[in-house]
Formats: structure tokens, sequence, C-alpha cells
């Protein structure tokens, strides 16, 4: 049920809204609960936090914006806490900005009581524990203990300041009197002790401890045995300045488990109010209005919006339905605006029912038991779901799913198959919806449904204004009138030629019926030469744009006749120049259908397409007319054998003709 909930969200862009609300939260409660915000189904509950919704925005308007809480984290110091942990001091001092933050939270509230709300006497839930606050506040800063923490702490480290200096003056002094010893001017500190830099080659002339060497081994740092007296009584000091830090820090630790409890209740409190005033925040985002809620299964919308579009852009949409009139059947043109009002209906229905503000002028709005949609075409490639198919298999689960208290919506009702047949399917569909008794708006271009609706009691048609001079859609819905599609009109103005209207006119109504009004043309002798006309008009246009725009069908080239006449130019016996080698050959054969010749080269015969080949020198040029080429291409026992055979019949001989 819950995903069949999150899908209608969908449909009707609720997920949008709340994607749009999240962003107005501060804490990660609020932000969880705005997504799992439902349509409350308790009357008491949603009047309660519709007061919630109006309050808040009130006080947005009125005192401002409240100080923003930041409890990330928190939780988990106070669980360390009670644990009997010890909290670093940076998580002290995130406990001690919460509670600033929770103060000034709790100074905002009181000075809004002034308004006469109860929302402001949240104020009361809220513990500001100004002792521990202050507490924090003066002992731990910039992530540590303060020197000023205690007065145990504050000596030991002034102590240690001054053995530092002192430790420091005493590395300085070795380093002057040893000067020529140093590889610099300067003391450092290597592993946490104080180091002179000695050169490598006067380790034994400067009393103390090797610490730490250079990267070349060059140079040593090294402790003087005059400071590391110093240094020892620095790591006494420094150890009892641990212990002291740490029993300040467990010391607050403690105060911090013993108001865990208040804390907890602070972050509740917060949390709470966080998502009561995002959702004030949203209101004042789209300029919404408290709606009026019944039981009395009426709706009336005046100068709705839907939320997600600009106030500008958006016609004020005007519905009333309810007492009498469960059932809307809205048609008109595409683009219209159909899907859109339906939408809005729906969508500020279940915005209304969640406890928010709608954006209308004025809005009295049912509860609903569910909200049941079937708006897109719904194609499902996984299951194999046709838009046909993906329409009735959502139908059929609204059908039932519908109670008396049920809000449905319906886009395209019947479409996606036989317009004959998808008629009588939507009919019959509407039929059911009426006997359900629940409140329903649907969409659809086909004219028998026109006529149900006015016929059948508790239906009404309704229709989307349009702007036949502009084409464009006024977005305004008008009850109690049917629409028109508008197509051929559409069409007409867009430039499809009259003859293909009055065809498509004919097919739509049939020949007995009057033509649209545009398309009627008083009757005269010329009547018939003026469509031809037209038609041939018409088609030299759409030849002309289609050469223009339509891409080319680019063919192979048949040049079959074009390269066995360029094969044909070599003759037997012409000098050629082979490439890319620039051999020279002689043909020996011309060429066959695929423009291939053979070539005779000084040390064998060769196949090659005549692509390669080029004239060197003609045949005609170099040989008489009748020259025997057989002098050249045979070898001397075949033309022995050959002449021969001429003569005489050879026994167990055969002539071998090289191809």
């Amino acid at each position: 049920m819950e995903q069949v909930s999150r899908q209608v969200e969908k449909l009707l862009e609720f997920d949008k809204i709340k994607e749009k609300w999240e962003g107005l939260a501060y804490t990660e409660w609020a932000k969880k609960k705005i997504w799992e915000t439902e349509p409350f189904l308790s009357e008491s509950e949603l009047l309660h936090a519709l007061e919630e919704t109006t309050e808040a925005r009130l006080l947005l308007e009125k005192g401002g914006t409240p100080p923003p809480v930041s409890l990330s984290g928190v939780e988990e110091l106070l669980t360390i806490a009670k644990k009997e942990g010890c909290l670093t001091a940076a998580g002290l001092e995130q406990i001690g900005g919460a509670l600033t933050a929770v103060r000034r939270l709790k100074s905002y509230l009181a000075r809004c009581k002034q308004y006469g709300l109860s929302l402001p006497y949240y104020e009361e839930n809220l513990d500001a524990q100004d002792l521990l606050a202050e507490q924090i506040r003066q002992q731990i800063r910039n992530g540590g203990v303060d020197d000023e923490a205690s007065r145990l702490l504050k000596s030991l480290r002034s102590e240690m300041t001054r053995l530092h200096d002192k430790a420091k003056e005493k590395a300085d002094a070795v380093m002057r009197a040893n000067r020529e010893c140093m590889s610099d001017s300067f003391s450092t500190e290597r592993n946490g002790r104080l180091c002179i830099p000695v050169k490598k080659e006067y380790k034994f002339k400067i009393a103390g401890s090797v610490i730490d060497k250079s990267a070349t081994g060059s140079t040593l740092f090294m402790e003087p045995a005059s400071v590391a007296k110093i240094c020892g009584e620095l790591q006494a000091l420094a150890i009892e300045a641990e212990n002291e830090e740490r029993r300040i820090l467990f010391t607050l630790t403690a105060m911090v488990a013993e108001g865990a409890e208040a804390m907890e209740q602070n972050m509740r409190t917060i949390e709470k109010l966080d998502f009561i005033f995002s959702k004030g925040k949203l209101s004042m985002e789209y300029g919404g209005v408290r709606p009026c809620i019944n039981t009395k299964r009426r709706i009336v919308l005046k100068e709705g919006r839907h939320p997600l579009m600009e106030p500008a852009s958006c016609v004020p949409l005007q519905l009333t339905m309810g007492g009498g009139i469960n059932g809307i059947v809205i048609t008109g043109p595409n683009t219209g605006g159909k899907t859109v009002a339906i939408k809005t209906v729906a969508l500020t229905c279940m915005m209304a029912q969640c406890g928010l503000h709608v954006a209308c002028g004025e809005a009295d709005i049912c509860m609903n038991s569910n909200f049941l949609c079937d708006i897109g075409d719904g194609q499902n490639l996984s299951e194999n779901l046709s838009t046909f198919s993906a329409h009735i298999k959502n139908v059929l689960g609204i059908l039932e799913e519908v109670t008396p208290q049920s809000l449905v919506v319906m886009d395209e009702l019947g479409s996606g198959t036989d317009p004959a047949e998808g008629m009588g399917i939507a009919i019959a569909i509407l039929e059911e919806l009426k006997k359900s008794g629940a409140l329903f708006l649907v969409t659809t271009h086909y004219p028998e449904v026109k006529q149900y609706a006015e016929r059948e009691e508790g239906i009404v048609n309704a229709r989307m204004a349009f702007d036949k001079e502009s084409l464009r859609p006024l977005y305004q819905l008008i009850i109690g009138e049917a629409g028109e599609s508008c197509a051929f009109y559409i069409a007409g103005r867009l430039g499809m030629p009259d003859f293909m209207l009055r065809r498509a006119a004919k097919a739509a109504y049939g020949e007995q019926q009057p033509l649209p009004v545009f398309l009627q043309k008083e009757e005269n002798g010329g009547a018939e030469a003026e469509t031809g006309r037209n038609e041939e008009a018409a088609l030299q246009h759409f030849a002309k744009t289609g050469q223009k725009t339509a891409p080319r069908i680019m063919e192979k080239r048949r040049n079959t006749n074009r390269r066995q006449e360029a094969a044909m130019r070599f003759r037997r016996g012409d000098s050629v120049m082979v490439y890319p080698d620039k051999k020279i050959g002689i043909v020996c054969q011309c060429a066959n259908e695929k423009g291939v010749l053979r070539v005779q080269l000084p040390d064998k015969k060769i196949w090659i397409n005549h692509k390669r080949l080029r004239l060197h020198v003609a045949a005609e040029e170099l040989y008489p007319e009748d020259y025997d080429f057989s002098i050249i291409f045979d070898t001397v026992e075949n033309r022995k054998l050959r002449h021969k055979m001429e003569k005489r019949h050879v026994e167990d001989r055969t002539l071998t003709v090289e191809e």
C-alpha cells in the first residue's frame, strides 16, 4: 500500500513538493518526517496539523525566522556521557554551542507569546541549562581546556612556560659558546625535545644526547645536558597539567550526563519545531492559505494554482464539486491544460490532507480515504505493457480500491486503442465510478463521453478554454460546457491545406455531415477547380519543402562500364609501368570483366588491377602490326612444339598455355 502511495505522490508531483519542503528543514529527524508524511485520516489530527502550519506562518511573518539549531552529533555525545565516558574538549564545546542555540530559540519563542498563539508555548519545554552552558563557556575554548579553567591548571601552565623559556635560553647559550660547531644559528624541537644543530665532526665536543640527525647525516640534533634537566622538570609539569585537564573534562562530562534527559527533551522539541516551521516556510514559498476541511464530500477551489508553477504564468482554477456532482469530465484540445487541471485539484487535496497550506485564494476541501490516479502513458517495457494495457491495468486496480470516500483522477480515459472500443470502455469506467460514489475527474476526447456526461445525473462536462487565434491554451477550466479538440482548426492554422482538411473532416464525420464552419465555402462553379489548384499548389509546396529538409539516400555508383572501358585501354604488347614499385612490364593478356590484366615482368608474370598500371609505350609503337607475341611470352619449347603441331600430329605431347 505504501508503494502505491509513493507512486501516486510521484504522479501528482507531491514528491517534488517534498523535495522543496525538505530543503527548508535543518534537522535530520524533520527531513525524515517530511518524506514520511502521508494524508491524515483523523479529522482532529488534521485540524491540529493545519493549525500548527498556520501559526508557524504567522510567527515567521511577525517575528522573523527562528534561530537555527544544529543538533548533528549531539545524540552520540550524550550517549558517551551517560555511559560514564569522557568527552573531549571539542565535544563539550559542541554541547555548549547547542545549549546556546537552545537559549536563543527559547528567547525567540518567549518574545512571540505576545501574538496570542499556542506555538510559542513550546518554549516551556526547552531547558537551556544555563549553569552547564556557562561552565563549558568558561573552561573550554577553541577546542581545548582554557588556561583559566582552574587555578592549578593556570599555575602549572605558567610554570611550564617559564621553564620552556629557560630551556631556550640555555640552548642559545650553548650555541653562542660553540658557534663554530653549529651548522645553523637557531635551536629546534625534535621528538618533543629542545635540540641544537651540531656538525657531525663536533659530536663529542658538546655535552648532551643525540636526539635526531639530518637526512644527509652531516648534522646531529643534540639536547644539551643543561637543557635536559629542565626538560625533565617540564615533562613532570606536563603530566600534572594533563591530569588536571582530564579532571576538568570528567567533571564537565558528569554535568552533561546529569542534564542528558533535559537535553534529549530539548532535541525532541527542537526537531518538532523544525518540522512545524518548515511547513510555514513552505507556505510562504508559494503563497499558501489555510484550507477549510469538511467530511461532506465537497471540494471548492477558488483561484487555485499548481504550487510548482510560477504564479504569473498560471491562470487561476475555479472548481466546485460535490453536493450531487461527483464527477467532472474535462474535454478540450491537446496542450490545453487538462492534465494540469486534474493534477492541481488532486495535489491541492493531498497537500491539504497532509496538514499543509494550499496555493489557492480560498479552498474548502473534503477528506479522502485514498487518492487514486491514472496519469501518463504508463508503458512498462519490463512487463511488456503497451500504453492501453498499462491504462487498463491501472484502471482495474483503481476500481478494486475505490470507495465512496476516494478521490479519483484519470487522464485520457479510454485512449490507446480503437476509438470506438476505447469510447465504450471509457463510458463503462465512468459508470463504475459513478456507482462507487467517489469524487472523480477525468479527461477525454471522445464526443460520446461528452454526451454521456450531459445526460447522466451527478456528472458534468467541463472544458479548457483555448485561444484559436494565437493557438495558445488559456488554462482556464469552464464547468458545465463540453470542449472540442480543435484538431482541424489547429492543423489549418499550422499550414495544412484546405483540401486535406476537407478530406479529414469527411473521413471523420461522413459525407452527409456538415463540415466545420471554417471549412465551409460558398458553392460555385469554380469550387472544384479551386480545390484542384489548391491541391496542386500544396503538393508543389510539399515537394519543395521535402527537397530542402528531407535527407537523401546516397546510392552506390554503378560504374561497371566505365571500369571496363578504362581497363580495355591496355592492349597486348603495351609497355606499362606497375605502381607503386614503378617496374616496367608488358601486357600479355587483356583485362577481364573485373578489370584485371596479366603483365609480363622480367622474372615472372602477374595478375594486377588496371588501376595500378600506367601506359609507358603503346604496342603499335614497339611492334609491327602482325607481330608474333609468342616470341616474347612463350617458352622456346612451347614455340617449337606449336610449329610441329601446325604441320602434323604429335603423339604423347601436350601444349601448355599459361593463364
